[in-house]
């Protein structure tokens, strides 16, 4: 009877515990002679630096769609309703009577045309643009990226422009400079054609750090009508939509509103569509192709999970002789390899974020250092980077799975273990 007692006293762990898989792991992890083998610790640098690379590429995609939609689309209006013939001055009231419609945010007339800039001995093309700084505020936020914050430095002087940054370096001049503004076409005088010109004072500069600084200049509505003679006319008006994909409403019915003047209209789609599309299309494209290689890591620890199972066959047999179910030996080499991945897919996804966050920062510092301009076939004029929590989510968790799903085979293959032909010359 006291043999029974002492027996109930000190139990022996039951090998049907759920919790003893987990155990043994942690146990074959954190013993001094670890079952970490050279070929898995390979196995795990792999799979960390393949999540690291996935987070890095998808993080600047990330950063080139949100520049696009949250910088580029914001300085640009979405829908332009132009005619060559012009608008009325009442443009805006027209649209008004007819009704907006619930896609349509705002409206702002405008008259555009291309130019030649000249001052202090050199020359620059850009398409000059003349608005109401109220009203166009409302359409772009070109406003926010100006020195004073908006617009109305346009109203301060009779012939004035706001320049943007690149065309002002380009030009070398500063707020409070003049420049000759040169139209293409002309008067016919007996001297022979002479170009259409005047000279504009920078009433302020702005920088978006988008294309648009090296290729738009602004000036006041009346001053661009005197320029290109329009009289009270204006070329069009430029809109802003509630939602950037909801074009088509909008088109109709600003084609049904000025269908007597006959009007185009275009949309941020025309010259930004296939960019945005190419864009959506390569971040999905990188991230298969790269979860290709995460898959390749993980499936490496295949390897490294055979070489353990060779290893520890003797812990097997032990375990299979005490009662040890099939489903506990799975469930022990299935916790190893997920552990093993859990460490190298955190490692990855925090260095990784790391890295991407600090390329911005990286690239900047080479750029003033070496003066290289690596970026200047591109829409924006610096290295953007987003790093989002919902694609490290998706990231970490499809990299499990593939370690799960390449544990499986070295799992089985430890239940498949003889214990009597393991043990017999122990």
């Amino acid at each position: 009877m006291e043999f029974q007692h002492n027996n109930v006293q000190n139990p022996r762990p039951s090998t049907s515990s759920g919790s003893l898989p987990l155990w043994i792991a942690l146990r074959y992890l954190l013993a001094r002679n670890s079952a970490l083998s050279y070929v898995s610790r390979l196995a795990l640098l792999g799979l960390m630096l393949s999540v690291l690379v996935l987070v890095v590429v998808l993080s600047i995609v990330n950063g080139f769609e949100r520049e696009l939609r949250e910088r580029v689309l914001a300085v640009l209006p979405h829908v332009t309703a132009y005619s060559e013939s012009g608008l009325p001055a009442d443009a805006l009231d027209i649209v008004r009577d007819a009704g907006y419609p619930a896609d349509l945010m705002s409206l702002a007339p405008f008259v555009s045309g291309n130019v030649l800039l000249a001052a202090n001995g050199r020359i620059a093309a850009a398409s000059l643009t003349g608005i109401e700084p109220d009203s166009y505020s409302q359409v772009t936020d070109i406003a926010d990226y100006t020195g004073a914050g908006n617009l109305h430095a346009l109203a301060s002087t009779r012939y004035g422009v706001v320049v943007g940054e690149r065309i002002a370096e380009e030009l070398d001049v500063v707020i409070g400079d003049k420049v000759l503004v040169v139209l293409p076409v002309g008067g016919i005088t007996p001297a022979g054609a002479v170009p259409r010109q005047r000279r504009f004072e920078v009433v302020d500069l702005f920088a978006s750090n988008s294309q648009l600084d090296g290729q738009s200049v602004f000036t006041g509505l009346s001053a661009a009508q005197r320029l290109f003679r329009t009289g009270n006319r204006v070329h069009g008006v430029q809109g802003r939509l509630m939602d950037l994909f909801t074009i088509e409403p909008v088109r109709r019915f600003l084609y049904m509103t000025f269908a007597e003047h006959q009007v185009s209209v275009v949309s941020w789609k025309n010259s930004f569509g296939n960019l945005y599309q190419a864009i959506a299309v390569q971040k999905l494209t990188m991230f298969v192709l790269l979860s290709f290689l995460v898959g390749v890591a993980a499936f490496n620890l295949v390897s490294g999970l055979m070489m353990i199972v060779e290893q520890r066959q003797n812990d097997v047999a032990v375990l299979r002789t005490m009662g040890a179910r099939t489903s506990t030996v799975v469930a022990l080499f299935c916790c190893l390899a997920l552990i093993l991945s859990a460490a190298g897919i955190a490692f990855g996804l925090l260095l990784g974020a790391g890295v991407a966050l600090g390329l911005p920062h990286l690239y900047g510092a080479l750029t003033s250092t070496f003066e290289l301009d690596l970026m200047s076939q591109y829409i924006i004029g610096y290295l953007p980077v987003d790093v989002r929590l919902a694609d490290l989510w998706r990231i970490g968790l499809g990299a499990l799975l593939m370690t799960l799903f390449a544990s499986i085979f070295p799992a089985w293959r430890a239940t498949r273990l003889l214990p009597s032909r393991v043990l017999a010359h122990e």
